[in-house]
């Protein structure tokens, strides 16, 4: 049964969580203090210590835990509380685990000391996704506070999601009953901006692909030699820059990359400032092409990484080999293994001077693409907007990926699964000064606890 919205309900939820304020810091502050990177040597103990705050917050929530080892090595946390009888159930999912903080001398203050600046809560995971994770804690304290729910409650912590997830995968088609839910609510995104109510509707597929080139036996001395030996950097360049066009949009040999988002528009100015192009530095693409077109609803192709020789053991010598490790990103209607034989195809391709190829790949996912014309998330857009006080909930896509997201569709595909969370551009994930704004975990929350209850009938 659905309860009507109620913006008195609304307000008083709101109310209860701002006044969680200090407690919601001190949550966060220990769960940044540790550096719970997954499978990380030396991050070990932190991780460890991540996964037991986790299980007693969850405990202490008044849910019964459980503790999972997986395949991967990774531990994902599961609390539980039984329907009253008729009622769905809801999941509810975050992951404690983080990506590295890289050098600390890039970072304002300590990644690993949550810290108020100009308004904002600065450390590695405070928006992804120890941000949401408390979230959601927040969030069930202010649903207990104020008549409880009848639904039933999972609240799934995991813990390799920023390695691939791969062991939380294998649990779920292991033991699905541990994952069984009518709503999924996947907070591990966020909103278009800033007090901006947001609902993720795509995600990206993908899969890294590592290409090496090898043009001779061993580096040779380039003035012996330069000039007529096939140098093995020079045939790598030109294969990567044959998978951009001269407005820099992805091209890849057989795939169609001219998808159009048909959803809310993304625009270059906002584009711009989000992503922090520097002054005078192109948007990719001409003025017919939008940034929603090209990052949620066409392919394209990162270089994250390049090895060669490095500048500061630089000698004059042409080199013989040279790698680059590829990001792919496939939007929703593309199947990214088909996408991968025409990349692999074009990358022998346009390999020069018959220098030799080799690719490998990895991590590979298929795009997802939400119906949010369900009742839940009908409901949870409704609780959405009024948390906000907008009356309207912005719906975007992402460029991207979740691949849980998709092994939830294929193991339960009449459940509703939402994506959202406490993120927005500011936050800067994966990157030095990443931030939350209270604000955002506080209006989330409140709009989390308003569907809880509405949908649980209280």
């Amino acid at each position: 049964m659905i309860i009507p919205m109620d913006t008195t309900e609304i307000d008083r939820l709101r109310t209860h969580i701002e006044g969680q304020r200090d407690r919601i810091f001190s949550e966060l502050s220990t769960l940044v203090s540790f550096n719970s990177v997954h499978a990380e040597p030396g991050c070990e103990d932190d991780y460890a210590a991540a996964a037991e705050w986790t299980a007693q917050a969850l405990t202490d929530a008044g849910l019964d835990v459980a503790s999972h080892l997986t395949v991967d090595g990774s531990t994902a946390v599961i609390g539980r509380r039984e329907a009253d009888a008729g009622m769905p159930t809801v999941l509810l999912y975050s992951h404690y685990d983080i990506v590295p903080a890289g050098d600390p001398a890039r970072w304002t203050s300590d990644p690993f000391s949550l810290t108020e600046r100009g308004g904002r809560w600065y450390g590695r995971g405070a928006a992804d996704c120890k941000g949401n994770l408390v979230m959601h804690l927040a969030a069930l304290r202010a649903v207990e506070a104020t008549g409880g729910t009848g639904l039933g409650l999972i609240f799934l912590v995991e813990g390799s999601e920023e390695r691939g997830g791969v062991g939380l995968e294998a649990l779920l088609a292991d033991a699905p009953e541990l994952f069984r839910a009518d709503a999924i609510l996947i907070a591990d995104s966020g909103n278009a901006a800033v007090g901006v109510p947001t609902l993720t509707t795509t995600l990206r597929g993908g899969a890294q692909v590592t290409v090496t080139v090898d043009t001779l036996e061993t580096p040779l001395h380039s003035g012996q030699y330069g000039g007529a030996a096939p140098d093995a950097v020079a045939a790598l360049v030109r294969i990567l820059d044959s998978l951009r066009d001269e407005h820099g949009r992805t091209v890849i040999d057989g795939v169609d990359t001219s998808g159009i988002w048909d959803g809310e528009p993304y625009t270059k100015e906002d584009f711009r400032r989000d992503a922090g192009i520097l002054d005078g530095v192109a948007v990719m693409g001409t003025d017919a092409d939008e940034p929603a077109d090209m990052v949620w609803a066409r392919p394209a192709i990162t270089v994250t990484g390049f090895t060669s020789t490095p500048v500061a053991e630089a000698v004059n010598a042409v080199p013989a080999t040279a790698s680059a490790k590829l990001n792919l990103r496939v939007p929703p209607g593309m199947d990214t293994a088909d996408v991968l034989k025409h990349l692999e195809a074009h990358l022998r391709s346009h390999a020069p001077w018959g220098a030799h190829v080799s690719v490998e790949i990895g991590d590979v996912s298929n795009p997802f693409a939400a119906d949010i014309s369900g009742p839940a998330l009908t409901l949870l857009r409704d609780c959405l907007a009024a948390a906000y006080d907008t009356g309207h909930t912005t719906t975007v896509g992402s460029g991207g990926s979740i691949p849980l997201t998709l092994a939830l569709k294929e193991q339960f595909p009449d459940a509703e699964i939402a994506i959202f969370g406490v993120e927005e551009p500011q936050s800067t994930i994966h990157s030095p000064d990443e931030s939350v704004d209270p604000a955002e975990i506080i209006h989330v929350a409140a709009a989390e606890a308003a569907f809880l209850q509405a949908w649980g009938g209280k």
